[in-house]
C-alpha cells in the first residue's frame, strides 16, 4: 500500500489565493445599517444576520457613528434601543461627521454599499440616488430593492 504522504500545496494554494474561489477575488458585498434596521430584530423577531446572509450572501456590515450616537440617546429610555446598541457593537463602525440620514447616505456612497432600513424618507432618498435598499417586507423577512 502506498504511503499517505501529504501533498505539498503550490505557492498560490499555500497563501489561499485561489483555493475554491475565483481569480481575481470578488469583493464581499457591503451593507450599511440605519438605526431603524438595528431595531427590527427586537420589534419583529427576525434574525438580522441570517436575513442579510439570505438576501446578499456573506457581507461586511457597517454602522455609521451617528447611528450609534442616536441609539445611545434612545437607550436611556428604551430597552429595545439598548439591545440595538449591543447589536450595533458587533459590526464595524463607519466614522463620519454627518448626522442622521445624511450619514447613512454618505457611508453607503463611500463604501459602495446597500442600505438596510425601513425608514420611508431614507428609502425615498436612497432610491433617488440609485443606492440599493434592503427593507422589511411582511413583518417577517428582508428584501433587496435595486
Amino acid at each position: 500500500m502506498p504511503s499517505a504522504r501529504p501533498r505539498r500545496p503550490g505557492p498560490l494554494r499555500a497563501q489561499g489565493e485561489i483555493q475554491g474561489g475565483t481569480w481575481p477575488p470578488v469583493p464581499r458585498p457591503r451593507v450599511v445599517l440605519d438605526a431603524n434596521a438595528l431595531l427590527l430584530p427586537f420589534q419583529f423577531q427576525i434574525n438580522l444576520d441570517a436575513e442579510l446572509a439570505r438576501v446578499v450572501g456573506g457581507c461586511d456590515v457597517y454602522v455609521p457613528a451617528s447611528v450609534v450616537r442616536e441609539l445611545e440617546r434612545l437607550a436611556a429610555k428604551s430597552r429595545r434601543a439598548k439591545a440595538a446598541l449591543a447589536l450595533a457593537a458587533r459590526y464595524a463602525r463607519y466614522e463620519t461627521d454627518r448626522l442622521g440620514d445624511l450619514a447613512v447616505i454618505a457611508a453607503a456612497e463611500a463604501l459602495g454599499a446597500s442600505v438596510a432600513t425601513n425608514d420611508r424618507g431614507l428609502l425615498t432618498a436612497l432610491r433617488g440616488r440609485g443606492i440599493p435598499r434592503i427593507r422589511l417586507r411582511g413583518k417577517s423577512h428582508l428584501v433587496l430593492e435595486p
